[in-house]
């Protein structure tokens, strides 16, 4: 719905006063039409002033269904005057408070806040989520400062920041299920109210926020001009930009703080209402707020209305999120990235190893070493102990987990080789690029939707789900050439789309979300003799079908001319290499889970090391991944012993300070 009305204004060539007045008539219908199947016009239009011994329709009505339409106006309104004023401040379109971490952050601080000190929640729980949500912000700026707040490299630091504090968000959740099970619904975007008292919160911090928005609007205007001209009318930049963001980061926290992570109504409202051609900071604040409100509450509407009994187990979040994906897809190719390509020489340097051979022999030691570790040292109740290898007792549960994680980190190791080669862009991954998103879509809908299906029906469904992933990418940005910016954003909208799908999922109160959170936290607990084996044999069977591949890899970095040249047929190669990736990708996603960074990781260490030629770097990625999945495992389940943490979110927290290591570099 987003991206039509997105794609809609342009041609029609409707003003934003027009395309506001459609939508509040929608929204006026939806409105109009669940009053009447709840209780009548009348009678619900009464039950907004219902005395409290009014019946028990016009009570649920008086204290939940109007409360929650009043939420989403306020909600949306709120996260849209954000996102404008975060686009002027930033001059970046896709600047947003879901697509800068800010929502994340302030997520995650409330979570935090509500475990560890509940009393700051009465002093102000926005206060909390500000703090969240601005230090979430100050890291992407830090991120990004270097390039100058270039709109790719913000949202991708928006990207990996989600990332991370959503692998922070998925620990606090398995340690404290039973305290936090309750904000799992709110914390993916909930609008359920069971009384006025969120609106009565929101409202005035909101109007506020408005008021300091309309005092800025003359000085913030002046932000549209490049910063010499700016200088030259004796406006501070710097205070300037801190007020707007401050401000922006208060509504977002605000909102945040009472119904959850809302994603993308603040990156949809100012796009369509600047491609309805409103121009101007003034007009652009007040329509982007208005269309906002609008935008959220007819999303809401029309869950209620198509979602039955579990339209409050639905969080409207996850559904503005999965909405917004396309819409997000579709901005990517109407973005400007003069000035986004990395400068020469921003990759890590690396010089080849002048052995490479006995390199991959020294990790195999490694490897070796890292597996005995992993086998017989650990703490038991005991204390540390050493476990005699004949003690099958011990080995039988630690076998099987060391099997899976050595042959998922091979699985992703040679996943991220093959795509960064294939599309000559070194920070891309499984991961970044929404393949391993669009692999978990496909692996949840089918634990929910098929009967008891067996582990070759998740593997063939979950490589359809990165062979679609994988489509979407090509489609969009094989005009362009696959250009490496163009290809993380659009990762960056699949992996939105497959927060709003895991949001939903978890939300809904099925007892089988349980195992979906330990899967998505990469936890090999469940993992039996059996498994291990098939998914090591499996790593080693696809490690020997890439390496005759090596050839395509040398050759296809140089791009497409030299390629032909030589004889290779591009097309082919491109879709033989993406359709192991999606196999690699699959098989490992179904044990490890989709954020495991270690598709990103294992490439570049193995680059560090010397392994340049395609047939060592395949191999010497292999060996690096196997050996840091089998030390994340051994680690997370020694950190906190008795309790651990799984080995997914060990490594995608390591990688994820990688990631954000190497973009700072750039």
């Amino acid at each position: 719905m987003l991206a039509r009305l997105v794609r809609l204004a342009p041609l029609l060539r409707l003003s934003p006063g027009i395309t506001c007045g459609l939508l509040c008539l929608v929204c006026l219908a939806l409105a109009s039409s669940n009053l009447v199947d709840a209780a009548g016009l009348l009678a619900g239009l009464q039950a907004l002033f219902g005395a409290p011994d009014a019946g028990m329709d016009a009570l649920v009505l008086h204290f939940s269904w109007w409360p929650r339409l009043m939420m989403s106006l306020l909600a949306g309104g709120g996260l849209a005057l954000a996102g404008v004023l975060m686009q002027q401040v930033l001059r970046n379109p896709l600047a947003a408070p879901t697509t800068l971490g800010v929502a994340s952050g302030a997520n995650l601080a409330l979570m935090a806040t509500t475990l560890m000190a509940p009393g700051l929640l009465v002093v102000g729980r926005e206060w909390v989520a500000l703090l969240g949500g601005g230090l979430a912000m100050a890291l992407v700026f830090a991120l990004a400062w270097r390039r100058g707040l270039a709109p790719v490299v913000v949202v991708l630091g928006g990207l990996v920041v989600n990332l991370y504090l959503g692998a922070l968000s998925i620990v606090l959740l398995l340690f404290h299920q039973q305290e936090l099970k309750g904000l799992l619904i709110w914390g993916a975007g909930s609008l359920a109210q069971n009384d006025w008292g969120g609106v009565a919160f929101l409202a005035p911090r909101l109007a506020l926020g408005a008021l300091t928005a309309w005092l800025l609007l003359r000085p913030m205007a002046v932000l549209e001009l490049d910063d010499a001209s700016a200088r030259s009318l004796g406006v501070s930049l710097r205070n300037l930009r801190l007020a707007g963001l401050g401000l922006a980061v208060f509504l977002t926290g605000c909102v945040v703080s009472v119904v959850g992570v809302i994603g993308f109504i603040g990156l949809a409202a100012p796009n369509i209402v600047r491609l309805a051609g409103a121009r101007r900071l003034g007009p652009r604040l007040l329509w982007s707020t208005l269309l906002g409100a609008l935008l959220l509450a007819t999303t809401d509407q029309l869950l209620q209305r198509y979602s039955g009994q579990v339209s409050g187990l639905v969080p409207t979040g996850a559904v503005t999120a999965t909405l917004g994906a396309p819409l997000l897809i579709w901005l990517i190719p109407r973005l400007k990235l003069r000035g986004d390509q990395p400068p020469a020489g921003a990759t890590a340097p690396a010089g080849r190893h002048h052995a490479p051979l006995r390199l991959a022999g020294g990790l195999a030691i490694a490897l070796a070493s890292v597996t005995v570790l992993a086998l017989l040292v650990g703490q038991t109740a005991g204390g540390w102990s050493w476990q005699s290898p004949a003690d099958w007792d011990v080995l039988q549960w630690r076998l099987p987990r060391v099997l899976a994680s050595a042959g998922c980190g091979v699985m992703l190791a040679l996943a991220g080789t093959l795509i960064q080669r294939v599309t000559a862009n070194p920070m891309a991954s499984p991961e970044v690029l929404g393949i391993s998103g669009g692999s978990a879509i496909a692996l949840i809908l089918a634990i929910f939707l098929l009967p008891s299906p067996d582990n070759l029906t998740l593997v063939g469904v979950g490589t359809l789900g990165a062979m679609a992933s994988l489509a979407v990418l090509i489609i969009f940005n094989g005009r362009s050439g696959l250009l490496p910016e163009r290809l993380l954003l659009t990762g960056v909208a699949i992996t939105a789309a497959f927060d709003g799908v895991r949001a939903t999922v978890l939300a809904g109160g099925d007892p089988r979300a349980q195992q979906v959170i330990a899967w998505l936290s990469g936890s090999t607990y469940y993992v039996d003799l059996t498994s291990g084996l098939v998914v090591l044999g499996l790593a080693l069977l696809l490690a020997l079908a890439s390496s005759p591949l090596a050839r395509w890899l040398d050759i296809l970095p140089l791009g497409a001319a030299t390629s032909r040249a030589l004889g290779i047929d591009l097309n082919r190669s491109r879709l033989l290499l993406l359709l192991l990736v999606a196999l690699l990708t699959a098989t490992a996603t179904l044990v490890v889970g989709p954020l495991s960074f270690v598709g990103l990781l294992a490439p570049h260490l193995a680059r560090l090391l010397g392994f340049l030629r395609a047939g060592m770097h395949l191999l010497g990625s292999a060996l690096t991944g196997a050996l840091l999945m089998v030390l994340a495992d051994w680690v997370g389940r020694q950190l906190l012993f008795p309790q651990e943490i799984p080995a997914g979110i060990v490594a995608s927290l390591l990688g994820g300070a990688y990631f954000m290591w190497g973009l700072r570099r750039l």
